[in-house]
């Protein structure tokens, strides 16, 4: 383990850059994963990180002392507590950042159960869709030119790690995908404002694509739809249900506040989403 003091260190001149501009982290094709939990996630479904930066005073934190131990001496780097907090977006209380090869699949070949979005900017709700849709089932999801960048700070962040479960593709071209994707006998379903199927009444084959756009309306739309077909899917090692709250690690105001929100705006908008919520 190095101990570092220096910001003029090249590896923490490096995350700061990346952690600051999208254009460095397209650039170098690193990114930069922020909390014990991203890492862990990364190191089960991926590889080991280029290197770990940790706060001296976080050594000894069981969680952290783990992810160090699967890492080579020479690749975990301990600062102060104050150094870190000049470099990351999260407090030095989170005690951990990572920097990665950003994964950069080129599109595979179609899969039963996708996810589409089309120049959805807000990092937040990218990050919070992404993370919904891995714990639904969606096998891909694509991203079109104009989404927010998938591997900033903030929307892996959101997505809570579940940009290693599931595949994620960007600067797809959704029009010619789509197309490609129909002539194999695929079906796409797209939320609209008026005069679609009803939710409850629609049955719809897989391999399935879902397309969403960059309203809010829809973000909230997919939330809720997302906790209806999980909370009420998902069952424990008992066979137990397990509720949306809980499945998702949310704390129950805010999964409250999501759910109402969520149900409410998709009533008021009379959306019908043909969403056929069976196992495949």
């Amino acid at each position: 383990m190095q101990r570092v003091t220096s910001r003029q260190n090249p590896r923490l001149l490096e995350a700061a850059r990346l952690i600051a501009s999208s254009r460095d982290r397209r650039k170098a094709g690193k990114c930069v994963l922020e909390s014990e939990h991203l890492i862990g996630v990364y190191l089960e479904r991926m590889a080991a990180p280029e290197y770990l930066l940790v706060v001296e005073e976080r050594l000894a934190d069981a969680r952290i002392a783990a992810l160090i131990a699967r890492m080579p001496s020479q690749d975990v780097i301990a600062v102060s507590g104050a150094l870190f907090a000049e470099i990351a977006t999260v407090p030095a209380d989170v005690g951990v950042l990572a920097v990665v090869p950003t994964p950069r699949p080129a599109v595979p070949p179609p899969a039963r159960f996708h996810l589409l979005l089309e120049d959805l900017q807000d990092p937040g709700n990218v990050g919070t869709i992404l993370r919904t849709a891995a714990a639904v089932g969606v096998e891909q999801v694509l991203l079109s030119k104009h989404c927010a960048f998938a591997w900033s700070p903030k929307v892996l962040r959101a997505g809570q790690g579940a940009h290693f479960l599931t595949t994620v593709v960007e600067d797809v071209d959704l029009a010619a995908w789509v197309a490609s994707f129909r002539a194999r006998g695929g079906l796409v379903a797209a939320m609209v404002a008026h005069h679609g199927a009803d939710l409850y009444a629609t049955a719809l084959p897989r391999p399935l694509a879902i397309a969403v756009g960059h309203s809010v309306v829809v973000l909230l739309a997919v939330l809720f739809l997302g906790g209806w077909f999980f909370s009420t899917r998902s069952t424990d090692a008992t066979g137990q249900p397990v509720g949306f709250s809980k499945a998702f690690g949310l704390s129950g105001l805010t999964f409250g506040l999501m759910f109402a929100t969520g149900g409410v705006l998709f009533l008021l908008a009379n959306v019908l989403f043909p969403l056929q919520c069976a196992k495949p």
